[in-house]
């Protein structure tokens, strides 16, 4: 029991060292507002924020609004370091149009997904635990500050960076990604509208080339920022290249795809479509449907 009780709080110790580490990492020679690095006010927006959602959150024992915080907050630190740097050069122009673009995207969606179902069931076991629950409004915070380390750290560079061939290959892969996260939860959207799709598993349109095609346009579109963000990193801000690692390991190892692939198994193991399903499409990087 001690033992379970412990791992909420060396959660939080670790993502909250994690996140000092890279604001720390990111901070080293970048803008400053008030003697205070910028990067390092950005990493403690992104977890305060988390820390005051908390509070309603626990209170009401809802994670409804879970999901469109974290959009919120990327918006609102990626904001705050453009204008705190007076970063108005190009780069910083782009990455921050992405970032506002996926987020506007992604959050509202999410958010109207949560409202349909009525909850989000990875928080059954959490919501009525304050030191579990404050764990993952943390984890959040850590999220956003790794994720948006590589376009934090470019914005917050001494240096204003103009568009150069890193902008334009990182704006194609970005585009890729967007595109297929945006296409892939549209389709399954639309087949879970469906009445004649109820208690279904989605194998068509990106579904029948990758098992989770939106999680690879995740991973994608953040490695689109990195390369971007690239030119305008160097000494200790190139850690910040460790966002599409972060946002990979993130979605395969932790909370993505294990999760879902666990529920998969638990709701259609055995039946011999869906095994020639997981048979057939890979996983993550999508490919052609095998026939036969």
């Amino acid at each position: 029991m001690e033992s379970k009780r412990a791992v909420p709080f060396a959660g939080t110790l670790v993502a909250v060292t994690l996140g000092a580490a890279m604001a720390w990492a990111g901070s080293q020679g970048g803008a400053t507002v008030g003697g205070i690095p910028v990067f390092a006010l950005c990493v403690g927006i992104a977890f305060a924020v988390q820390w005051i959602a908390f509070v309603p959150s626990y209170l009401f024992r809802t994670e409804r609004f879970y999901d469109i915080t974290g959009s919120v907050t990327y918006v609102s630190v990626m904001a705050f370091a453009v204008l705190s740097s007076r970063a108005f050069d190009a780069r910083s122009m782009l990455l921050l149009a992405l970032v506002l673009v996926w987020a506007g995207r992604l959050g509202p969606f999410l958010f109207r997904r949560i409202k349909k179902a009525g909850k989000d069931d990875r928080f059954d076991a959490i919501k009525g635990s304050a030191p579990a629950l404050f764990m993952t409004w943390t984890l959040q915070g850590l999220w956003a500050s790794l994720t948006l380390a590589a376009a934090l750290g470019a914005v917050t560079a001494p240096k204003p960076g103009g568009l150069d061939v890193f902008a334009f290959v990182g704006l194609a892969v970005w585009l890729v990604g967007f595109g297929l996260e945006a296409v892939a939860d549209h389709q399954k959207s639309r087949f879970r509208s469906d009445a004649a799709n109820r208690g279904r598993f989605i194998a068509t349109g990106l579904w029948a080339w990758s098992r989770h095609p939106n999680y690879f346009g995740e991973i994608t579109l953040w490695l689109g920022v990195a390369i971007i963000a690239f030119p305008a990193l160097e000494g200790w801000r190139l850690a910040g290249l460790v966002s599409p690692v972060f946002v990979y390991l993130l979605i395969t190892r932790v909370s993505g795809v294990p999760l879902l692939e666990k529920k998969a198994d638990e709701r259609w193991g055995g039946q011999p479509d869906y095994e020639e399903y997981k048979r057939s499409t890979p996983v993550l990087v999508p490919r052609p449907p095998r026939k036969g």
